[in-house]
């Protein structure tokens, strides 16, 4: 296979993600740091705080599929869910630690995704989508059978939250929930980053150049299906690792975390917040959390408003907020330029 290095992306791919500065990539590093501080101080609660950097972190694992390797998988559900489920099971009947919880449910979300990968890809378009549709049925199917596992309609009750703890002895208790915020915001904060170097990496630079043209991409000696499981994997193993924070945010691991719904839910963040852009998954995650939050105690059909705001963001925001926040700052950008230049 040819080196990473050696391939020059197709003319949009180039403008991608690799293409942005040293200064930019900070500026955005900064600014989710910066996102992530004021969360709980704005809110009314951490925990509502912690719940949407949690669907970010899934919402970002998304975007690595749909918005740098053009691949639209309805089976997100799957590795949220289950990771959920794999974190739950080690620390209630292995009582697991935390960070083997966290581990083994990112182990499994990493392996499943390869799995679902490896037989999707085998088809493009709709095909594909229709096959992590049929995976995503399947898993729920699955998970609601084996109920003396996972629970069936009642779930995983009493999912505990283990302290940050060395050799046995305690050195963070996570019970408080402002303290549980710190926890995920560290890790969301890491996943941030590493996710960002890898996109901004020749591995990224050919998921992007995938994405534009795969056909090119193939006949420079890219082995595509190999990249595409691998992000795959990279998805799995992020998403898995939000459910199991979800589930231990929650104290509980409910049957609808692995539903159609969810993969939907996790879709609907990365489509608004913006494809193709890290920071649009906070954006997104929060906006439809908050959304949901304040629509779901006012009115039971809220769904329906957040229809319209997807519709709206589609047509009006390709971008998703994102992508609208990049235009008015380019447009604020040229105003001044022209005020500068004009006699």
């Amino acid at each position: 296979m040819a080196d990473a290095r050696s391939m020059t992306p197709a003319p949009a791919a180039a403008a991608t993600a690799p293409a942005a500065g040293p200064s930019l990539l900070r500026g955005i590093t900064l600014l989710t740091v910066a996102a992530v501080i004021v969360l709980p101080l704005v809110l009314p609660s951490t925990t509502l705080a912690a719940e949407i950097l949690i669907f970010a972190m899934a919402a970002l694992a998304c975007n690595l599929l749909l918005g740098y390797t053009g691949l639209l998988s309805f089976g997100q559900g799957i590795f949220f869910g289950g990771g959920a489920y794999v974190a739950s099971l080690l620390m209630i009947h292995l009582g697991a630690g935390l960070f083997t919880a966290l581990v083994g449910a990112m182990v499994f979300g990493a392996a499943v995704a390869a799995v679902v990968g490896a037989l999707a890809i085998r088809r493009t378009g709709i095909y594909f989508v229709m096959l992590t549709l049929a995976f995503s049925q399947m898993a729920y199917f699955v998970a609601y059978t084996l109920s003396d596992w996972t629970g069936g309609d009642n779930g995983l009750l009493d999912v505990p939250r283990p302290p940050v703890a060395i050799a046995g002895a305690t050195l963070v208790d996570l019970s408080d929930p402002a303290v549980y915020y710190a926890f995920v915001a560290v890790l969301f904060v890491a996943v941030f980053v590493a996710a960002r170097r890898i996109i901004h990496s020749p591995f990224g630079s050919t998921l992007v150049a995938i994405r534009e043209n795969e056909g090119r991409a193939a006949a420079l000696g890219y082995d595509t299906r190999q990249f595409k499981i691998l992000a795959f994997s990279l998805s799995g193993a992020i998403t898995g690792l939000a459910g199991a924070l979800y589930a231990m945010l929650l104290n509980f691991a409910p049957l609808s975390n692995i539903e159609l719904v969810m993969s939907e839910h996790i879709l609907i963040m990365t489509i608004i917040g913006g494809t193709g852009s890290l920071f649009g998954s906070i954006l997104g995650a929060a906006g439809i959390v908050l959304l949901g939050d304040l629509l779901s105690a006012v009115w039971p059909r809220w769904m329906m408003l957040l229809g319209i705001v997807l519709i709206g963001v589609v047509i009006f925001m390709r971008g998703g907020l994102w992508g609208g926040v990049e235009s008015l700052y380019d447009t604020i950008r040229a105003r001044r330029a022209h005020r500068r230049t004009a006699p």
